[in-house]
């Protein structure tokens, strides 16, 4: 019987973990892989320390911080857990995908989130022909193209900021009038004569037969249906949580994020705690999620001490 099963193996999972360690908890950590979703971000600016980390250096340090700790705490990598049940004693059992299972106390779920899909003609067709979800990873592969990003937040700023390296026309589109990133981001990619942005568009179809040769999108003020030819449709519309190992014993809300008591990040169900981008947090920041899991470990190891 462990103290704490933590799931994930992002900054929320592993500051979850290291404080699980130190508090001399029975403790196991299990996740597909460690560094989360920041791991395809090619420069960081905002990680608290560093004027500038890449995702995949921060996954190193993440990485040999928790293994600094192995002598007490078991790190199951590679390895997914599958669904979460409740046993007669109040305790869980934890499932992964191979059939294995763990009994534990108390669970904190800080598996992060994936990527949303558009769900719209030619997607799912032409990924890896032309669709991409990491501008990080794949923009080299279109030097000297025209390319199109899907989505006006962060993520969608970002993957701008990463094409114009290589990319000769990036268009955005963005289906609100205004960008919803950070102004610092917008100030940078609107200096640039390579993007153009589109407000108001909403993607309705994707073109091409063996690859990306373009892009339709409804005008929403006017219910125009225009187009543009492009060699690449990079989708940057936010993540969907990976909630579903314990959505059938905590309530989440209508994005299938896991509601939490902001105050110990216990969600409705007694003894589950969950942290970062899987919660209905305000703000899906590493910095955030770090310190929001140490309070969830917290609360566990408080939870176990008072039972």
């Amino acid at each position: 019987m462990y103290d704490v099963i933590i799931i994930g193996g992002g900054p929320a999972a592993i500051s979850a973990g290291i404080y699980a360690a130190r508090k001399q908890m029975r403790a196991m950590l299990i996740a597909d892989k460690i560094g989360g979703q920041s791991v395809v971000s090619d420069g960081i600016e905002n990680w608290i320390g560093e004027k500038l980390i890449s995702g995949v250096e921060l996954a190193k340090k993440l990485k040999g911080h928790l293994e600094s700790f192995s002598d007490r705490i078991e790190i199951n990598v590679p390895n997914t857990v599958n669904k979460v049940y409740k046993n007669d004693d109040g305790s869980f059992k934890v499932v992964v995908d191979n059939g294995e299972s763990f009994d534990t106390r108390t669970v904190v779920v800080a598996s992060g989130g994936r990527h949303r899909n558009l769900g719209v003609s030619g997607e799912q067709e032409l990924a890896g022909r032309g669709v991409a979800y990491c501008a990080t990873c794949d923009a080299p592969f279109f030097s000297g193209k025209h390319v199109a990003v899907v989505g006006d937040g962060n993520s969608g700023l970002e993957a701008v900021v990463d094409l114009l390296a290589y990319a000769d026309k990036v268009y955005l589109l963005s289906r609100g009038g205004e960008l919803r990133g950070d102004p610092v981001t917008q100030e940078e990619i609107k200096a640039s004569d390579k993007v153009e942005i589109l407000h108001y568009a909403d993607t309705v179809e994707i073109l091409g037969e063996n690859f990306v040769t373009g892009l339709k999108y409804k005008n929403l003020n006017t219910g125009d249906i225009n187009q543009i030819e492009v060699n690449g449709v990079f989708v940057e519309i936010g993540t969907i949580p990976n909630s579903e190992m314990v959505s059938e014993l905590v309530d989440v809300n209508k994005r299938g994020e896991i509601i939490v008591n902001h105050q110990t990040y216990e969600s409705s169900h007694s003894g589950i705690f969950a942290a970062g981008d899987v919660t209905d947090t305000l703000y899906k920041q590493n910095n955030i999620a770090v310190g929001d899991a140490i309070k969830a470990l917290l609360s566990a190891n408080n939870f176990i001490k008072n039972k």
